[in-house]
């Protein structure tokens, strides 16, 4: 009888003691924490990407970003290796306006902040011929990448792969035959694109260099017909 009482004793008072409840509360307290802050991480980045939209969208400037690349580096100190992660942003309008940034942290959504602020701040203008592609053929090249951009006719498309596309689609171009020789690097691909597409001029910045009209060069070029070089001159906007 004794044994029996003790027995239940100790069976009631278990659960009242913090013996018994503080494994299951650490585990709980743990297991809910430890959701949270991983979910907190992930939501987080999502929601600081989210807010960047919403903040252009707001300032009456919609803008396009493209994630191009994106790396895990590390950094060798004392102790150990510190890793953080590289990103690769190209940044455009779609009416003209590109740039490209590159920014480290230790997160990725951070990374991405920062090469997404510097894409902003370097971004260039690119004139386009009805809006649709490029006025002529360029070539560009930064250490072992060189690329070669041509216009198209309408309905040719993108073609271009990797980096490249993502350039053309935030600069608002629909036709472009392009290609790539040399290195891979997303660096140096983005470099060297972004040196063929500065040698862009129009028709319109040619004839005020050399003080004359429009329609005389495209007249003269296209060996068209006064009209139609009239129409053609018309028709450019930039």
């Amino acid at each position: 009888m004794a044994d029996e009482n003790n027995t239940e004793v100790q069976a009631v008072a278990a659960p009242e003691g913090g013996a018994g409840e503080a494994p299951r509360g650490r585990g709980a307290r743990g297991g809910r924490g430890g959701g949270d802050r991983g979910r907190g991480g992930r939501d987080g980045g999502r929601g600081r990407r989210d807010d960047r939209r919403n903040n252009n969208e707001d300032g009456g400037e919609e803008l396009i970003e493209k994630l191009v690349h994106i790396n895990r580096v590390s950094k060798t100190v004392k102790g150990g290796k510190r890793f953080g992660f590289a990103a690769l942003v190209v940044v455009g309008d779609g009416k003209g306006r590109v740039g490209f940034g590159h920014g480290k942290a230790r997160e990725v959504p951070e990374a991405i902040s920062k090469a997404t602020a510097a894409a902003k701040k370097h971004m260039v203008r690119v004139p386009l011929k009805e809006g649709r592609t490029l006025h002529h053929d360029g070539d560009g090249h930064f250490g072992a990448g060189r690329v070669t951009v041509r216009s198209a006719p309408q309905g040719t498309g993108i073609i271009a792969g990797g980096p490249m596309r993502a350039v053309f689609e935030s600069l608002g171009v629909h036709d472009v035959v392009t290609k790539s020789i040399g290195t891979s690097n997303p660096y140096n691909m983005i470099r060297a694109t972004f040196e063929a597409l500065g040698s862009q001029t129009s028709p319109k910045a040619v004839a005020q260099r050399r003080g004359k009209k429009i329609a005389d060069l495209l007249g003269r070029g296209h060996g068209a017909d006064a009209q139609t070089a009239a129409a053609e001159a018309a028709a450019v906007t930039e």
